[in-house]
């Protein structure tokens, strides 16, 4: 079928208008289109959108001049639709369906009780440290929803910048003028060595007393083998690295097999084959942050869960998990002597 356009039917521009994709034209009239469609009469449409009749009237006019086709057959105040109408109105709605579930969407994610918070953070960090940390949040913000992201930290700061993350913990902390990071805390980094390597007696250890030693380390961009090559460096050596891994445990598990030796954070569930000793030089430790873009507002929920991160300074890693040791409690006061009975008088 042949539809009817109107007269000049081309797009019209003009100086303002000639760059504008067809949809930035079309956009702001769909709704206007689809009141006179439903009601099938300017006056009444009009009623219902708030807007003076004359103003709905050189819209749908525009709306036509724009599209090149005849939309509405006219009889005074009252249209009907033609065969172009009906099928612009069918893709209209849809359009319009599409625009009100994604206004809902948004609004639900930026609702303070039952938003959500799309959170990033390092693989090691997984089994037990955000557990804990959103549940302790979550008793306060029972409703609040999280979009969990588990990544290496550069790969989390482009999600960051790409508006896929709103925070994110990592190690080492960035320092780049678009991003904002706050430290945390700090997790212990222990040298894991076979269950029958001849460090496997000992306790404690000097890195430099691995120097001539096989590492098994996270791959380059890793943050982890950033701070393993750092600390071998202070050490004074450069550590020969035989395989390169994307997850701590999966080097445990090289470790195990008598592959190599290697730095990490403690594990949440011990693993047989491996000893884990004290790293007392140089000191063994990894910064842990919170990282947001800068300039980037928050919604409520996002600027609640950054508030609880905060609050969260130097006991965000338990001391089970490399946290920092804590000293031990004062012992209580020894209970005073009983008084001796005072002797009766006669």
């Amino acid at each position: 079928m042949v539809h009817q356009h109107c007269s000049g039917g081309r797009m019209s521009t003009n100086r303002y208008e000639e760059n504008i994709p067809v949809t930035g034209l079309l956009a702001p009239r769909l709704a206007y289109f689809a009141a006179v469609a439903r009601h099938e009469h300017v006056t009444r449409a009009a009623h219902e959108l708030g807007v003076p009749q004359s103003t709905l009237s050189r819209a749908m006019v525009r709306l036509e001049q724009d599209l090149g086709v005849v939309l509405f057959a006219r009889k005074g105040r009252t249209v009907a639709l033609t065969t172009a109408g009906r099928t612009f109105l069918a893709s209209t709605e849809k359009a319009l369906a599409e625009i009100a579930r994604a206004a809902e969407s948004v609004q639900q994610d930026a609702d303070p009780a039952y938003g959500k918070v799309a959170f990033g953070f390092l693989h090691t960090l997984g089994p037990e440290t955000v557990p804990g940390l959103i549940r302790a949040f979550r008793a306060d913000h029972p409703r609040v929803r999280f979009s969990l992201v588990q990544n290496y930290g550069e790969a989390m700061l482009e999600r960051l910048r790409a508006g896929e993350l709103d925070l994110c913990l990592t190690s080492p902390l960035p320092d780049a003028p678009d991003l904002v990071a706050r430290r945390l805390d700090e997790q212990r980094l222990r040298l894991v060595v076979p269950d029958d390597h001849r460090l496997a007696t000992r306790k404690r250890i000097r890195l430099a007393e691995a120097a001539e030693e096989t590492f098994v380390t996270l791959e380059s961009g890793y943050g982890l083998r950033r701070i393993t090559d750092d600390l071998c460096a202070e050490a004074g050596f450069a550590p020969r690295v035989a395989f390169e891994g994307e997850e701590a445990e999966t080097l445990r598990g090289l470790v195990a097999a008598g592959l190599g030796v290697a730095l990490l954070p403690p594990p949440a569930v011990a693993r047989p084959g491996v000893v884990e000793l004290t790293v007392t030089a140089p000191r063994a430790v990894r910064e842990i942050g919170v990282a947001w873009l800068d300039g980037h507002p928050d919604t409520p929920p996002v600027a609640q869960f950054k508030r609880f991160l905060l609050s969260r300074r130097g006991k965000l890693i338990p001391e089970a998990f490399g946290g920092p040791v804590q000293p031990p409690p004062p012992a209580p006061a020894a209970p005073a002597a009983p008084a001796a009975p005072a002797a009766e008088s006669k």
